[in-house]
């Protein structure tokens, strides 16, 4: 069975139960500051961003079989890299 979805807001909503299960399982594991939105930001960036023609079961099996400690580490780079733009910002105004 195929599906198509228009948007990634369908396809997200379709592939949420497989989200928070993963998040679930990083909370067990002390993962707790990881979110399902963060699962899903990571997969796009790192994973999905050069796939084409993906089928959702491939999809749920990135989200639930991804790594823990891969995904620690994307988020904490990507806030060190925010709070690194918001202070540079933040010294042009002075």
């Amino acid at each position: 069975m195929d599906f198509e979805f228009s948007s990634k807001e369908e396809l997200y909503q379709r592939v949420k139960p497989a989200l928070r299960a993963k998040a679930m399982e990083l909370k067990r594991l002390g993962y707790s500051h990881i979110k399902e939105n963060d699962v899903w930001n990571y997969l796009i960036e790192t994973k999905w961003c050069k796939a084409h023609d993906l089928m959702l079961s491939d999809i749920v099996n990135d989200i639930l079989r991804a790594n823990n400690e891969k995904i620690d580490m994307y988020l904490k780079e990507k806030l060190n890299g925010d709070r690194t733009q918001y202070f540079d910002k933040n010294l042009e105004i002075l």
